[in-house]
């Protein structure tokens, strides 16, 4: 199987299964829910009925907003201009690449997205590989069963990226770019300078992210038990597929870019003042729901591309189907 085939072949298991896309959309939505509705009630306790409250219900009011960041703390501080449309992308990205800590009630949260995540992990790259509806049963089945699983994987992954964030990013930007740019008078080299290094730093951190994409794939579908075993597996796949798995990733991440650009060139169109921000609301929504897509299929076409290259089509060891979900009872359906 070649690489574009995977992709295409990923793309189709994505969309035969919505229910996992609308159900991941849901994940989202709840876990922001909170935060959002905390924050509200910040910012109605702060403008109570005064005039900035009704230039804040029509436009951006970005004197208030300075005002409020300026006395707000923890979830209030987040509330500032850059949160608006595409520049909340935008900011995200840079305190990502420049690894600036975020307070402790997003971290909090964050954690327990990602711990969901973990738990459904398993039960979507298991739909993905059967190539079959699974029902709720099925996929919370398969999920339980991968989720210690991926929970030791998940403390690899904690170790590999905090080595990547805590001695990498450093001694890239803290140590040696200074050395680089200590001598330049001109201010557009030291910027390319820097781009060249996040550059170097967003490559590992892919090479990582492959990595452990892989493993997860090799785990679910071959039921491997050790998440060092299935790391190693995946470096195997990877050294003698490289050429096909580099070029899925590249492929996948375009495709991501292609999503972002989209999402900019429309939030930049509407602009999100007075009656417009509902629909920057909506394509904001429509955009979380298309980044969710693109990662859903990394998952199914590196799991495409593993099963056509390594294991037959349709492949998956573990969990054992049982009624309703065992080939007996598809057969019954079928007769």
């Amino acid at each position: 199987m070649t690489f574009f085939s995977a992709w295409r072949d990923g793309i189709r298991r994505v969309n035969s299964a919505p229910a996992i896309l609308a159900g991941v959309w849901l994940l989202t939505l709840m876990v922001s829910l909170p935060l959002t509705l905390a924050l509200r009630a910040m910012l109605e306790q702060h403008l109570g009925a005064s005039l900035a409250a009704e230039t804040a219900a029509s436009g951006v009011n970005y004197d208030w907003m300075q005002e409020f960041g300026a006395q707000a703390t923890g979830l209030g501080a987040t509330f500032t201009p850059t949160i608006i449309g595409f520049g909340a992308v935008l900011d995200n990205l840079s305190a990502f690449l420049d690894n600036t800590h975020r307070p402790i009630v997003i971290v909090g949260a964050a954690g327990v997205y990602i711990v969901l995540w973990i738990f459904l992990g398993g039960g979507i790259i298991d739909g993905y590989a059967r190539d079959r509806a699974t029902r709720a049963h099925g996929f919370f089945a398969a999920s339980g069963v991968f989720f210690f699983r991926f929970l030791r994987l998940a403390v690899v992954m904690a170790i590999v990226y905090g080595l990547l964030f805590g001695y990498l990013h450093p001694w890239l930007f803290d140590r040696l770019y200074p050395r680089m740019t200590r001598d330049l008078t001109v201010e557009r080299t030291a910027f390319f300078v820097r781009v060249g290094l996040y550059v170097v730093f967003g490559l590992a951190l892919a090479a990582g992210n492959m990595m452990f994409d892989y493993a997860k794939v090799r785990a679910v579908v071959e039921d491997r038990r050790s998440a060092l075993g299935a790391i190693v597996a995946a470096l195997r796949f990877i050294r003698r597929n490289a050429g096909a798995a580099v070029m899925l990733y590249l492929t996948n991440f375009a495709l991501f870019v292609l999503v972002l650009a989209m999402y900019a060139g429309a939030a930049l169109a509407i602009g999100g003042i007075g009656w417009t921000m509902w629909i920057a609301f909506a394509i904001g929504q429509v955009y979380v729901l298309a980044r969710l897509w693109v990662k859903l299929i990394f998952w199914a076409s590196e799991t495409a591309l593993f099963q056509g290259r390594l294991a037959h089509a349709g492949y998956v060891a573990a969990p054992k189907p049982t009624w309703p979900e065992s080939p007996s009872a598809e057969a019954i359906g079928r007769a």
